[in-house]
């Protein structure tokens, strides 16, 4: 259909067809992200269904639905199945408060207790304090020097993850650790299965790599083993994405049973298991992890962003002998090293013994917290994992759009499940509560009983 017919269409959204560039997408995606943090789109405005907008353009329909799926990732948008794609509540409210704190209580993004980053300032003070140390302001090893990866083993040992310095790599963070992981070891096209609800992160990378993730069921325990049998027989699953430990968003702990279990189908299957074990250090003493149920066929993902500091960047691969060759390759085409000093603070930290203390102190924070939690909302989980965050339900009818923009009318942010959903995901509804981010633990508990009224509807409706 030419373009200029659509000069009067009453579309909520339209793009000037000259002003793209390649790859499409993209540009669509720019400008969209533009023209909803500009105010020009309101929050819950309907936008052009995919074929309309491709049509108006004279592109192909998959280009709007990957621009769209870009923005639905980002958190702008969110789609109601039959009914279209709207662009997502309190946008611009959000914006407002993480640059500029204008008094929300933060309850979304989860921030690891940032008063502990003292003891990092001191530990960095020492390591620049070095003058022996300046090498570590030039180029150095991309795979991490001899000391940081024995600190590296040292400290996967303490959670069960026995692995020698051959079998190690230091990447800048899990998010570059999962890159370097789906770069190496899969293509375009494979399929690797993940809980229904999933860290938004792998969702984007996954799609910028043309790796379809299949969702699979999940209970109290997480994944389901008979859900993922299912999915097994019936499609040619290449791997397997979890998080066995506080699993983002839902924050499911997985008791040693279950590992177990999906562990046989894995190896029964030849799935390659994804281990993102961030989480490992609030865990139970003593619970396997998958890198030892099924060390032929895990790659291990432990960042130091939650346990230690979100800001060095640092995070340890342990992974087959099998697989060495292809993921050091991997890490070589990404180019996206380890800043050598982060590294080099966090081997101190380790070392000193000093990590350690930290991480137990995060734990009693995180346990005070999940009591204040636990006497708010009452009859969550029940298990010895401690937790920086949860994953509530929603009542009736409500939508986790509706929960976010009534939450933050109140002056709490959160986040909903759609942004975390695989496909259409599952028809009921949460909301994910950070319990770390706020500054005390009043505001806390202030934050959770405000929320509680909006599950409980004492607060003002909106029209979605």
């Amino acid at each position: 259909m030419p373009v200029n017919s659509f000069e009067n269409y009453p579309m909520s959204w339209k793009p000037r067809r000259e002003e793209l560039e390649q790859p499409y997408y993209l540009s669509i995606a720019a400008g969209l992200e533009k023209a909803i943090r500009s105010g020009q789109l309101i929050e819950n405005t309907k936008l052009p269904p995919q074929r309309e907008l491709a049509d108006f353009l004279d592109l192909n329909v998959g280009t709007v639905t990957r621009a769209y799926k870009l923005c639905e990732w980002k958190g702008l948008l969110y789609a109601v199945t039959g009914k279209g794609t709207f662009v997502s509540p309190g946008v611009l409210a959000r914006n407002t408060f993480l640059e500029e704190n204008h008094g929300v209580m933060e309850m979304g993004t989860i921030q690891p207790f940032y008063e502990c980053n003292q003891e990092i300032m001191r530990a960095a003070q020492g390591v620049l304090g070095d003058l022996g140390q300046a090498e570590l302001l030039e180029y150095s090893d991309p795979f991490g020097s001899k000391g940081q990866i024995g600190a590296a083993a040292k400290w996967l040992r303490h959670f069960g993850i026995d692995t020698t310095g051959k079998n190690l790599l230091l990447t800048a963070g899990a998010q570059n650790a999962l890159a370097v992981v789906l770069v190496s070891l899969f293509r375009a096209g494979d399929k690797i299965a993940v809980d229904a609800f999933t860290y938004t992160n792998f969702k984007g990378l996954a799609n910028f790599l043309d790796i379809r993730l299949i969702p699979v069921d999940v209970d109290a325990y997480g994944m389901t083993p008979d859900s993922l049998l299912r999915i097994c027989k019936n499609m040619d699953i290449k791997g397997i994405y979890l998080m066995p430990t506080c699993s983002n968003p839902t924050s499911l702990y997985m008791p040693p049973a279950r590992r177990q279990e999906l562990a046989k189908l894995a190896h029964r299957y030849g799935l390659l298991v994804i281990e993102d074990d961030i989480y490992s250090f609030l865990a139970p003493k003593n619970v396997q992890s998958f890198f030892s149920l099924l060390p032929g066929q895990t790659v291990h993902i432990c960042s130091i962003s939650k346990s230690l500091c979100a800001g060095l960047r640092v995070a340890f691969l342990a992974f087959p002998e099998a697989y060495r060759e292809a993921l050091t390759a991997g890490m070589l085409h990404i180019n996206l090293k380890t800043v050598s000093l982060n590294a080099e603070i966090v081997a101190h930290l380790i070392e000193t013994g000093t990590a350690m203390q930290i991480v137990r102190q995060k734990t009693a924070l995180a346990k005070r917290r999940n009591r204040i939690f636990g006497s708010v909302f009452p009859g969550q989980q029940q298990d010895l994992a401690a937790r920086f965050f949860y994953w509530l339900p929603l009542p009736g009818q409500m939508t986790s759009q509706e929960a976010e923009v009534l939450s933050l009318q109140r002056g709490v942010h959160i986040l909903g499940s759609h942004r975390f959903a695989i496909g259409s995901g599952s028809a009921a509804s949460f909301i994910r509560v950070a319990v770390t981010s706020t500054k005390t633990e009043k505001e806390l508990e202030q934050g959770l009983q405000i929320l509680k009224g909006v599950l409980e509807g004492n607060a003002v409706s909106i029209t979605v």
